[in-house]
């Protein structure tokens, strides 16, 4: 009998030691343990995730998805960090780099400053860094062709518009969001040359990104002016313009991860951005001793990007819309079309 507890108390303490995130609970804030499959060789795998956590059915999300993936397919050993303000990040960043992680992930741009600090500090860790790039050789910077999923997105919204106006709302006005911004107006114009794009952001800091309140009066505001459908770039805010849409009966766009669920019948689309395939694959890479530093660029012809087409919203687009929608994505592909990218023109 005593050997049984001895040997429960043991795998206890074996598996609180396991994927577990104590110790830079204490030191920076909030954090969670996705916990190990208990494989003979893991790939331990820290996720830093961006002011606003979990929960935001976009952005975050969508990489911790990702993440639960590497767990369920390569047997990654994961845990992840959520950061109540931006001055936790570089804690956290250090913290998992001195635990001997084999990858950290620095989710979204907000993390590139602190990231340049770490990094070069701890040359045999390897790092990766979503949205934006940070030039050392241990870190792998992620980065998407945001302005082509959202020049679909807006072919979309001009085929289906019946006012001719449309609106965009973005979360932070930084370069970035502004990436959606002209991708998207490109492709409204792009199918209907004298539609109307209005726009607004929902502030300069970093809260822009999680105040569902502020992106419901926003797209209020320009359903009252004439728009019938309304594209969000704005993390958590954007849930408040897709419940302004179902208020309404109109249309909102979705972003980063399916939204089209939410409200069914009223989410026209969602602009697509696999945050999640490139958490995935840049832990697979480290899995396979392929790791390398440098930009990943996804774009449509990895499919990325994209939109998204499912059963909460194929009713609402007419076939000659993506039939033409697929056409202006092959054009895409093949050069015909050049989508102007914000930030490189900066």
């Amino acid at each position: 009998m005593r050997q049984l507890v001895a040997l429960v108390l043991a795998g206890l303490l074996a598996l609180s030691g396991c994927g577990g995130d104590s110790s830079s609970k204490g030191a920076a804030g909030k954090s969670g343990s996705a916990g190990g499959s208990g494989a003979a060789k893991q790939i331990r795998v820290g996720l830093v995730l961006s002011v606003g956590g979990l929960g935001d059915k976009s952005f975050n999300d969508s990489a911790y998805q990702g993440l639960m993936k590497a767990k369920a397919e390569l047997g990654a050993d994961p845990v992840y960090g959520q950061p109540e303000q931006m001055s936790e990040d570089e804690k956290y960043l250090r913290q998992y780099a001195e635990q001997g992680m084999d990858l950290v992930i620095a989710v979204g741009f907000l993390m590139m400053d602190a990231l340049a600090k770490v990094a070069p500090e701890f040359p045999d860790v390897r790092f990766a860094i979503i949205d934006a790039v940070v030039d050392q050789p241990n870190v792998a910077s992620l980065v998407f062709r945001e302005h082509e999923g959202s020049f679909l997105v807006g072919a979309i919204a001009g085929l289906v518009t019946k006012t001719g106006r449309v609106g965009f709302v973005g979360g932070m006005d930084i370069p970035l969001i502004h990436k959606f911004e002209v991708g998207y107006t490109e492709g409204v114009k792009y199918v209907r040359p004298e539609a109307e794009v209005l726009v607004a952001y929902a502030g300069s800091g970093p809260e822009a990104f999680h105040d569902p309140v502020r992106g419901k009066s926003l797209a209020l505001s320009q359903f009252d002016r004439g728009a019938d459908v309304i594209f969000q770039a704005a993390g958590s805010t954007g849930n408040g313009v897709i419940d302004a849409a179902k208020e309404r009966g109109l249309f909102a766009i979705g972003v980063d991860a399916n939204q089209n669920y939410m409200a069914p019948g009223h989410v026209l689309t969602s602009m697509l951005k696999r945050v999640d395939v490139a958490v995935y694959q840049i832990t697979k890479d480290i899995a396979e001793g392929k790791f390398t530093g440098g930009s990943h660029v996804y774009g449509l012809e990895i499919d990325g990007v994209g939109y998204a087409l499912d059963q909460y919203n194929r009713d609402l687009i007419p076939p000659d819309a993506l039939k033409r929608v697929e056409a202006i994505k092959r054009d895409i592909v093949a050069g015909k079309i050049v989508v102007t990218d914000y930030t490189a023109i900066r």
